[in-house]
């Protein structure tokens, strides 16, 4: 039986209630208090409206430990979607034990690959990655096993046929209907303090007050009885769940999540639910993972920032300086569904802000900076294609360990003799598969690239013309290189061309009505941010049976690039 009478209190007032010391506050005030203390700065689970329908499950990912092949302090992050958490930092060791879990919710259409990144943390090498690991939900979900305790092998970055490690995760999926048949369990742990899963008077009591419902709350004895079925004097587990799906199909006793105070009923009686479960699972005495990060790069350097707090979010910026100011960007990895930052390299970062930031770079604008901006390519490429740019080949892969994978490259790295060869390496053969390449009615990416997508011209020049004036200059692009001429027919997914070091935008074209273009091209483009994909995804899709040979009208056109 739960702490506490398993009768009503009188009510009546304490003989020394006038000259008493303020109450002590319950164990679970407490506990609420230190919850909310631990979730500030953190993931305060902010919801978007999920469909029943879309409701997948609920995935509970710990990360045991690590074995490594050398001793450091380590840390590991967990990233899904667009959220990223983090473990504490271990002890300087080759086997850190972090044992911190994480829940995350799984969509039908939604983030199904969840990555694990491990970084050394010591102040030489400042955060940094050393191996990573994917796990697909969906397969463990179809496994229907309790509880999946994994070693699985951390790779190298680089190079995915490289193992730097090994980690060791527990890894379960609720379904949906053991998440709501799980809901009331959840709800009597978090006052039944003995977890004899039974609530005395008090702790019932304690609970109808933390749900913030004020007619519920007048109603405590009453509630209390109506539970209590076999008139034992305490409510158990079946008993809390049977009076919960009365009162939900009446009025919820649930306006304030009990846990973390906020305001329940935004939504639907499901999303409540959801954010309700995520809750009560940070009280269960599991450590569990910071959030509020949204790339493992960031959560790898613990800058404590909400999400609420990437006010540029929704911008081009994305919560970083913008424009000549930016060192890094954020980008979404069309493959794992994840938020991906990219560094920008340091040279076009000081070139820009040259240009851009300085008196005599403004004045030059005024004037024109044709002639600077060639001048400045110029001497890149004349660098790039000399025998001693080889030597920044590494630091390029180091930079972009995340993207570049040598395992994919024709050649080793010792084959490549300037750094442009590199830059214009070849791939083996079957490194970028050909979507329905048998279709002419599919559209396929034309490059390795950040691709954004527009319905019309005119939205193209809405998101990216605002505050007056533009000036785009293509600073460090280097050369431009056809290897079709003209005439020649181009079969889809065929080498068209490449760009030297720098890279720089490939506009795709098409008739207004001609192709329906992807939904999750379009979603990320609306909020400006830039889609990770490589050549032989999907693009979109023809709206026409048959091909016209009528020349498209450029006011007529939707952009792709």
């Amino acid at each position: 039986m739960g702490h506490g009478s398993s009768r009503p209190d009188s009510g009546e007032p304490s003989p020394d209630a006038d000259t008493a010391e303020a109450p002590v506050p319950s164990r679970f005030a407490r506990f609420r208090r230190r919850l909310r203390f631990h979730r500030s700065g953190s993931d305060q689970l902010p919801f978007k409206n999920l469909a029943a329908e879309d409701f997948a499950g609920i995935a509970r990912i710990e990360i045991i430990g690590a074995e490594m092949k050398f001793k450091d302090r380590w840390l590991a992050c967990l990233s899904f979607g667009e959220r990223t958490y983090r473990t504490d930092k271990s002890d300087h060791t080759e086997k850190p034990v972090w044992r911190s879990e994480k829940k995350v919710i799984l969509e039908r259409n939604g983030p199904h690959i969840a990555r694990i990144s491990v970084f050394e943390t010591n102040r030489l090498s400042r955060n940094n990655l050393v191996g990573y690991c994917e796990i697909d939900l969906w397969k463990v979900l179809s496994e229907d096993s309790e509880d999946n305790l994994e070693g699985l092998s951390l790779l190298d970055p680089s190079s995915s046929n490289t193992i730097v490690g090994s980690i060791s995760i527990s890894c379960y999926v609720e379904d949906p209907i053991e998440t709501e048949k799980a809901f009331a369990r959840r709800v009597l742990a978090v006052v039944d303090y003995n977890e004899d899963g039974k609530l005395s008077y008090s702790e019932f009591t304690e609970l109808i007050s933390a749900f913030g419902n004020e007619v519920a709350a007048s109603k405590k004895e009453e509630l209390f009885k109506q539970a209590d079925k076999n008139g034992d004097g305490v409510v158990d587990m079946d008993e809390l769940a049977i009076l919960l799906s009365i009162q939900q199909e009446k009025e919820s006793l649930i306006s304030n999540c009990p846990v973390c105070g906020e305001n329940l009923g935004k939504y639907d009686k499901m999303n409540d639910m959801l954010h309700m479960t995520l809750c009560f699972d940070e009280g269960t005495g599991n450590q569990s993972m910071t959030g509020g990060f949204l790339t493992d790069k960031q959560a790898s350097y613990g800058w404590m920032f909400k999400l609420s707090e990437w006010a540029h979010f929704a911008s081009y910026g994305i919560g970083l300086k913008s424009g000549s100011s930016a060192s890094h960007i954020l980008v979404f990895d069309r493959r794992t569904k994840r938020l991906v930052e990219e560094t920008i390299d340091r040279r076009i970062i000081l070139s820009m802000r040259a240009i851009y930031q300085s008196k005599v770079g403004l004045t030059l604008i005024d004037k024109g900076t044709r002639d600077l901006l060639r001048s400045i390519s110029e001497k890149q490429g004349t660098w790039m294609n000399s025998p001693e740019s080889a030597k920044d080949i590494p630091k390029f892969i180091k930079s972009f360990e995340d993207q570049v994978n040598m395992d994919e490259v024709k050649h080793p790295i010792e084959y490549f003799k300037t750094f442009n060869e590199f830059f214009i390496r070849e791939l083996k053969p079957g490194a970028r598969p050909i979507a329905y390449v048998e279709r002419d009615d599919i559209a396929i990416c034309a490059a390795d690239s950040r691709l954004m997508a527009f319905t019309s011209v005119d939205d193209s020049l809405r998101f990216w013309i605002k505050v007056a004036f533009v000036a785009i200059g293509a600073t460090m692009v280097g050369s431009i290189t056809f290897l079709k001429k003209e005439g020649d027919y181009v079969h889809k997914g065929d080498e068209f061309g490449y760009f030297s070091f720098g890279g720089s935008t490939v506009i795709c074209v098409f008739e207004k009505d001609a192709i329906q273009i992807d939904e999750d091209l379009l979603a990320n483009s609306e909020r400006s941010l830039e889609t990770l994909v490589s050549v032989g995804m999907t693009l979109g899709v023809s709206r026409r049976k048959q091909a016209t040979e009528e020349m498209p009208r450029l006011e007529n056109c939707t952009l792709g690039a």
